[in-house]
């Protein structure tokens, strides 16, 4: 009987834990969603942009949820700077910090990412973080902002 329990450990297999899902209500129906898949690679796409954008002026607005109302709107951040734990090809930064040359920074809590979008205007360049918890009446975590919120990143062109 131990011999068929450990079957993976015989061939050599490595067994690894599943991703976790989160599950998501829409009045009686449950769906279970894998998120982490999308994080890592908004992630990935996100510290590539702010490799490019260090050391540059930028400007950082936070979009409430559901169109109410921006929580920050055009904070300047002059000659922006990186502070993050090391990213490696598996770590997931739990936090970024954005920081300006003089007091301004912006703690980007990673853990519910979901898209990175990215708009062209004539005078600028607009890149949209953003963030999901769930639909409206059933949050993934109800002590977080409901719906999506975006993070606004916005460089004007020299």
């Amino acid at each position: 009987m131990d011999t068929q329990r450990d079957l993976f450990g015989q061939a050599g297999v490595a067994v690894v834990e599943p991703e976790p899902k989160v599950a998501v209500r829409l009045g009686s129906r449950v769906r279970r969603v894998n998120l982490a898949k999308k994080r890592r690679e908004t992630l990935k796409e996100f510290m590539e942009l702010l490799d490019g954008l260090e050391g540059k002026d930028i400007y950082i607005g936070a979009y409430g949820g559901h169109g109410s109302h921006y929580w920050i709107n055009t904070l300047k951040l002059g000659r922006m700077k990186v502070e993050q734990p090391m990213f490696g090809d598996k770590e997931v930064p739990s936090v970024i910090v954005l920081r300006g040359n003089r007091a301004g920074d912006v703690r980007i809590f990673t853990d519910r990412v979901f898209a990175l979008r990215c708009q062209e205007y004539f005078g600028y360049t607009l890149w949209l973080l953003d963030f999901w918890n769930g639909f409206g009446e059933y949050p993934i975590d109800r002590y977080r902002p409901i719906g999506c919120d975006s993070l606004h990143i916005t460089r004007f062109k020299d």
